[in-house]
């Protein structure tokens, strides 16, 4: 109660220091080589993918064109933070500014929901192709799927812009070393003076209309697909092995993003590991998603494998 009047003449940092991996000291600079390996891992599957849907005619539908945007999407974050990870741990180039570090926090959960809304329409898509053959077209056609595409990116935005504007708001009077090597929202606003009760809600808030409606959009869809397919029988074996794949991306982020869950809560492991872990589920699906889709896809693979020497 005695600090409110205070509050005024606090100095607020505005610049910030990653600490991810200090305690490593030398060995740090090991760290660069699972990441420059993902790096080009992601950067060459994904644009392979991307390019062979972009320059294959008979791959312009709009399952392949959601694939290529996953993929888009998949690069963009390894291109984003990577490059200022190998910073830090080669070079120890370890600070940002505050706003630098809204925009990186921003961009983060910004891509991260992108993969979840994609996931979203993806299973829209089989959906319609399976549940709704004959309309199947006029249901897809850009007009009409934009209608399910705007409302979620406005949610995305509305939900993403007001964590980011209270972080920003935080006074961070305290210490100006961020416990992380990328700008996580908790890592950040934890080092804020006073109470951020309101941005632990609003962050939660975030989770559940974006991560969590979602995954339940994503559920009952395919539990429709496959009560479909089902009583189809093996009408639509064809569309349903793209479900399975599509299942199995989602399936391996969700192992991802919960085993990085547990890893940054348990104690027992070194704060590097952990880090470590919180890391790298961040980047692997960029690397695991365009092979499954590379491997597991017919068009796709046949493709591909017409682009390679004889």
């Amino acid at each position: 109660m005695r600090m409110e009047p205070l509050k005024e003449n606090i100095s607020s940092h505005k610049y910030f220091m990653f600490s991810g991996f200090s305690e490593l000291g030398t060995r740090k600079s090991f760290i660069s080589i699972p990441f420059l390996i993902l790096f080009f891992v992601s950067l060459f599957a994904n644009s392979l993918l991307i390019y062979v849907v972009v320059s294959q005619r008979s791959l312009h539908s709009p399952m392949y064109i959601l694939i290529a945007c996953l993929s888009f999407v998949d690069m963009s974050l390894p291109l984003i933070l990577i490059p200022n990870l190998l910073l830090n741990v080669l070079f120890n180039l370890n600070g940002i500014s505050l706003s630098g570090c809204l925009v990186q926090m921003f961009l983060i959960h910004m891509l991260g929901a992108s993969q979840s809304a994609l996931l979203v329409w993806m299973s829209l898509d089989r959906y319609f192709a399976i549940c709704r053959p004959l309309s199947y077209h006029e249901h897809m056609s850009l007009p009409r799927f934009l209608k399910f595409v705007i409302p979620v990116l406005i949610r995305d935005v509305i939900m993403l812009s007001a964590v980011i504007i209270l972080a920003g708001k935080v006074l961070y009077c305290f210490r100006n070393v961020i416990n992380h090597c990328v700008c996580e929202h908790m890592a950040l606003v934890e080092l804020g003076c006073g109470s951020t009760a309101i941005n632990s809600l609003v962050g939660l808030l975030g989770v559940f209309v974006v991560t969590v409606v979602d995954f339940l959009c994503i559920t009952t869809s395919y539990i429709i697909i496959f009560h479909s397919v089902l009583r189809s029988g093996k009408s639509s074996a064809k569309a349903l092995h793209t479900c399975i794949t599509h299942i199995i991306v989602i399936l391996i982020s969700l192992t991802f993003t919960l085993t990085a869950f547990l890893a940054y809560r348990m104690t027992s492991l070194p704060n590097a590991g952990r880090l470590f872990v919180s890391v790298m589920y961040l980047f692997l699906p960029s690397c695991t998603n365009p092979i499954i889709y590379g491997v597991r896809n017919t068009e796709i693979r046949q493709n591909i494998l017409k682009m390679l020497p004889t």
